[in-house]
């Protein structure tokens, strides 16, 4: 009798056990703006969404201040992958010359945490692997994933490169080929896809049918995407998570190009399947730096206080505490402004002038400056009694989230 019913435990146990098994991907498709997954048939992609939502969501930076970013492929990829804008991450163009790797990409950030569990990358560009995320790379403390597979445009044999671009098509099937089987044979904890051909066929050809079909066989390979990993839900109880973004839009006038800061160029979108979505969700523009805590919060990594400083964007799902700072500086004073998430509790407010871990990786020694209502949605900072500088770095620390602005001068 007694057996029986540890045996009972034990079996309720272990499915508790696979239930409460997170996993995250997320996928980049190159440069589609809003407007073309709004108008370009693209059914698994909203199937997704039904599931959660069709966010609208900015790349670029904020326009005009200090952490403008090109609307440029890597700087895309980059902004998504550690959280923060080219300020910080100092990825400007796809030449990727100098990461700063005192930001962590989400991998590293989950290894860290969890060496034991997968970690994959399908990409049809192996710089997303090699550069970005910095494998093997000293600076990334040599970071190694469990399964890649990427390199296939240096493969010129197999895929030779023909003029109309048709090799990238085929790579990016193969890409989409792998993760499916890879998906569903190992269910990596946190995986990256990565599409080229949409990109491919704007530049040739701008707003066009060619442009609209690389679109549509990019949602179909999601869709493939997608159907692996509802497999694995149905077959293990596992709760995954998906996200899908582009890195760029497109120009207004043509569609051929990108790169500037107009609306269609910085016109991203997410879709996701995420339950829980919060009031930065449901704003009238989310950003995809809040793509990496959102993750986090899935899959159960904690970022320590330092880190937290450091992200720029905010998690998606649950509780979240304040949204949209500013700060304005005026003589001798910072005017501090934000937007209440939660009516209660405080907001404590933060000042360094310092920036060591742009420089360094190492924390700053802030100075804790105010302990205000959250619901006061303001607060002046007095420079009178600070060291005076041309560059601050200020964080408003929440009870769900913390948030930071740079106020830069010279």
């Amino acid at each position: 009798m007694k057996r029986s019913v540890i045996a009972v435990a034990f079996l309720c146990l272990t499915n508790m056990a696979w239930a409460q098994q997170k996993k995250a991907i997320f996928i980049i498709i190159d440069g589609v703006s809003k407007d073309v997954i709004e108008s370009v048939p693209t059914p698994n992609l909203h199937a997704i969404a039904k599931e959660g939502a069709l966010i609208s969501a900015y790349q670029g930076g904020e326009l005009g201040l200090y952490n403008q970013t090109p609307t440029i492929s890597a700087p895309g990829y980059n902004n998504v992958l550690t959280g923060v804008w080219f300020n910080k991450h100092n990825v400007p163009d796809n030449a990727i010359k100098a990461p700063n790797y005192n930001y962590p990409t989400i991998f590293r950030f989950f290894e860290d945490q969890y060496p034991q569990k997968q970690t994959a990358v399908f990409s049809s560009w192996q710089d997303n692997r090699t550069k970005l995320i910095g494998e093997g790379v000293p600076q990334t403390k040599s970071i190694k994933l469990d399964h890649y597979f990427d390199g296939l445009e240096l493969d010129t044999v197999k895929y030779p490169h023909d003029n109309a671009r048709k090799f990238m098509s085929d790579i990016d099937q193969a890409v989409t080929d792998n993760a499916a089987q890879y998906i569903t044979q190992n269910g990596p904890d946190l995986s990256w896809i990565y599409l080229e051909f949409t990109d491919d066929m704007g530049h040739m050809y701008g707003d066009s049918e060619k442009y609209n079909d690389a679109v549509q066989a990019a949602d179909r390979r999601i869709g493939q995407i997608w159907e692996a990993i509802k497999q694995r839900k149905a077959k293990y109880k596992e709760d995954w998570l998906i996200v899908v973004t582009t890195d760029h839009g497109r120009d207004v006038k043509t569609g051929k190009g990108h790169g500037g800061q107009s609306d269609r160029e910085r016109a991203s979108w997410i879709v996701t399947n995420a339950q829980g979505l919060n009031d930065e969700a449901k704003k009238a523009q989310a950003s995809v730096v809040d793509i990496l805590p959102t993750i986090a919060r899935f899959i159960n990594v904690k970022l320590s206080s330092d880190q937290q400083r450091e992200i720029d964007g905010t998690p998606l799902i649950g509780k979240i505490s304040l949204t949209e700072p500013t700060a304005v500086k005026t003589d001798d004073k910072i005017n501090l402004t934000w937007t209440p998430a939660d009516k209660e509790g405080k907001v404590k407010v933060w000042l360094t002038a310092a920036n060591n871990y742009k420089q360094t990786g190492k924390p700053d020694a802030y100075k804790l400056i105010g302990d205000v209502p959250v619901k006061d949605g303001k607060f002046t900072i007095d420079l009178g009694k600070e060291t005076l500088s041309d560059f601050y770095k200020i964080v408003l620390e929440g009870k769900y989230n913390t948030v930071n602005r740079w106020v830069v001068t010279k």
